[in-house]
């Protein structure tokens, strides 16, 4: 009998440090998170009107952090998603006036051309790639500011007219589904894990290292600047903090998702899903309740730092590339 009640503990003990626990943590998160902010707010976070203004913020975010989740699972990071996003809603709005699809194009342009000059610094002077995105978060950052500092850019109406539900849910949707299917059954998943899990193991093997962590970025760039778009139909006009902090609530959103921020072969698709949907739902929480903004930032920062304690792998535990 004493035996048998040791063996229970160590089972459960063993189960509770297991990949499958870790990797079930966030969508209990998730579903905790719900029904506590449902209890806290009386039911109202769950009405029909909250729903939708929940979706409604959900959009873009999913989008950014598709681009980033494959940044981080490289085992890099990118500071620059919330200055991408500012001046690529910049340059659609003014493109807007001219033609639609040219302002998309041009959107998803300047992202990718951010994202081209943090993957060849990064690439080529062999920097770590969260000094490179902070200098260049700052860069554009004042790039925006600049193009912003004697009024709001206003978009087109055309544009505007464009805010419609279905539309902003099928660009999520397309992009979620090709950013899947290119992770899972792509040689393009299998590279960006192993550069992730071990850079010199992944080039030994024949990944070209280099030209995926630079595609990686550029690619990354373009889905903020496709962000921006869906933005841009949803605020009509740009101001100087378009996108201000957005990096942290991606970093915070794929950590509560699950995903490593060591990145490597532990990552999974749904980090992005649950990540960004669990933050959503937090945030609104917690502005329902009436809490300050510095209270709302304490919270957010406890819960970020015990979802790292949680998911952290401490072996594979490096410095971000």
């Amino acid at each position: 009998m004493q035996n048998n009640n040791n063996q229970k503990p160590s089972k459960l003990r063993a189960f509770l440090s297991s990949d499958t626990f870790k990797g079930l943590l966030p969508v209990i998160g998730l579903v905790v998170i719900v029904i506590v902010m449902n209890i806290l707010t009386q039911g109202k976070i769950l009405t029909a009107k909250r729903l939708r203004l929940l979706l409604s913020q959900v959009y873009y975010p999913m989008i950014v952090a598709t681009g980033v989740f494959f940044v981080m699972t490289l085992g890099s990071i990118d500071f620059t998603e919330g200055s991408t996003l500012g001046l690529a809603s910049i340059v659609i709005s003014k493109l807007s006036f001219y033609s639609i699809p040219l302002a998309i194009v041009g959107g998803i342009l300047t992202g990718a051309a951010i994202g081209a000059i943090n993957g060849f610094f990064h690439v080529k002077f062999k920097l770590q790639s969260f000094i490179i995105t902070i200098c260049t978060m700052y860069l554009f950052r004042g790039v925006c500011a600049y193009m912003t500092t004697e009024s709001a850019v206003p978009a087109s109406a055309a544009i505007k007219a464009l805010d419609l539900n279905w539309l902003k849910i099928t660009i999520t949707v397309a992009v979620l589904l090709i950013a899947w299917f290119l992770f899972r059954f792509t040689r393009i998943g299998y590279d960006v894990k192993a550069v992730g899990a071990g850079e010199t193991a992944a080039r030994f093997s024949g990944v070209k290292t280099d030209r995926v962590k630079f595609l990686v970025f550029v690619a990354a760039g373009a889905l903020t600047g496709l962000a921006a778009f869906v933005n841009v139909i949803k605020v009509g006009s740009i101001t100087a903090t378009a996108g201000n902090q957005l990096e942290t609530q991606i970093l915070i959103s794929l950590v509560l998702g699950g995903l490593p921020i060591t990145g490597g072969a532990k990552v999974r698709f749904s980090n992005i899903i649950v990540g960004t949907l669990m933050y959503t739902v937090l945030n609104n929480g917690l502005v329902m309740m009436g809490f300050e903004s510095q209270t709302q930032q304490l919270i957010k920062g406890i819960i970020f730092l015990l979802f790292v304690a949680l998911t952290i792998d401490r072996k594979a535990l490096k410095v971000i590339k």
